[in-house]
């Protein structure tokens, strides 16, 4: 009978981590599908709209960039961990410490500073907000050998709780209480036109700059990765721990570097979300909380690699999808089939891992001595 073995590979090849990614997303596509087709869906007529909707046309380029852009910043936040095998699960929490500082600085500073220095102070704050919640699994994980995923996924929900008390259930500094109406039903405060970050505009199709910062950062941290000596490090440590150890690397320290850089560009995407799109500091149901961008971001990371240029690439598609999804939604076509897809497209892409990192092998399983033993040679029992 064959024997079916999983086996650990001890090299990988260069065009596996390519070839299987993309082999990843088609067969999401075929399983998404059939899924269509069961769902009395045409996949190909599907298919086509989802593409015109995301990409045909500057009006379509524009809403799949703004979808887009938190998912580069909280996909480069999970790649960063991810490539020291620390499982930062907590892009959406710090997302959200983000988005506090960034309007915090904002609303501190008033409308009456440059437009470029209101900027830099929400994106120094936001990212020190991010790296500052990062930190407390980082602390846990480096001294008391915690469990990353539990502690970072845990704290989501503290920080989205946090989010909801500073305007709904406060008078905080964000919370605007200048008249009647606001004190009784709570808004934050907004931001003034000179706040709001720019865009650019060519061929009519609005970038954001939080689009551009996201993809300048992920110029920074490939050239982190790939010629510095904590880039080196980052691989070795991410390989063994026990080997670094051994060669002297402080392991700990990395730990909290990365975890502080990692909660750091999550948070520059909350600010960026104030900045660019929401101007106040949104803790609607329907807003941060509700968009799952840290969530979703740890899919781009998977498909991406963790390597920063494609987890951009990875963003702009899945933005795409997201930005398609919102225009096909309708009585024939329920929002749900638009998270079924991210689903597939996420278990596919955590199937293709594994085939990077292990080799399937099929073998013979070897016959008995017993059955070898010829019938006319075997003893007769007394």
């Amino acid at each position: 009978m064959p024997m079916i073995s999983i086996e650990r590979r001890l090299a990988q090849p260069r065009w596996l981590s390519v070839a299987v990614p993309i082999a990843s997303v088609g067969v999401s596509f075929l399983v998404m599908a059939a899924v269509l087709a069961a769902t009395g869906h045409n996949p190909l007529e599907t298919y086509r709209r989802l593409f015109d909707a995301a990409f045909i046309g500057s009006a379509a380029w524009t809403d799949t960039l703004i979808s887009a852009t938190p998912l580069l910043f909280t996909g480069l936040a999970a790649a960063v961990a991810f490539r020291m095998q620390l499982w930062n699960i907590g892009a959406e929490g710090q997302l959200y410490l983000g988005a506090i500082g960034g309007a915090g600085a904002a609303i501190w500073l008033g409308p009456h500073h440059a437009t470029v220095f209101t900027i830099l102070a929400m994106c120094v704050c936001g990212a020190a907000a991010g790296s500052l919640w990062a930190l407390i699994p980082g602390v846990l994980k480096a001294f008391g050998r915690t469990n990353e995923i539990i502690t970072s996924l845990m704290l989501n929900y503290v920080a989205g709780q946090l989010l909801t008390y500073l305007i709904f259930d406060s008078a905080s500094p964000w919370r605007d209480i200048s008249t009647v109406q606001t004190r009784s039903f709570p808004q934050a405060i907004p931001l003034q036109a000179s706040q709001f970050w720019p865009t650019l505009s060519p061929s009519n199709i609005v970038i954001p700059f939080g689009f551009l910062l996201a993809i300048g950062i992920a110029a920074v941290l490939a050239f982190l990765f790939r010629a510095t000596r904590f880039g080196f490090e980052m691989n070795v440590i991410g390989d063994s721990q026990r080997a670094a150890r051994y060669a002297g690397m402080r392991t700990r320290r990395k730990i909290l570097a990365v975890m502080a850089i990692s909660g750091a560009v999550a948070g520059l995407g909350g600010a960026s979300q104030v900045g660019d799109f929401a101007h106040e500091l949104d803790a609607s149901p329907q807003g941060l909380q509700g968009a799952n961008y840290g969530y979703t971001g740890i899919v781009v990371a998977a498909l991406g690699r963790y390597n920063p240029f494609a987890v951009c690439l990875v963003g702009v598609l899945l933005g795409g999808l997201q930005n398609a999804g919102l225009f096909l939604q309708g009585v024939d076509f329920p929002s749900g089939l638009v998270g079924v897809m991210q689903g597939i497209i996420l278990f596919c892409a955590l199937g293709g891992e594994l085939l990077i990192r292990y080799r399937v092998r099929i073998r013979r399983q070897a016959r008995s001595t017993a059955e070898d033993v010829p019938a006319a040679d075997a003893k007769p029992t007394p």
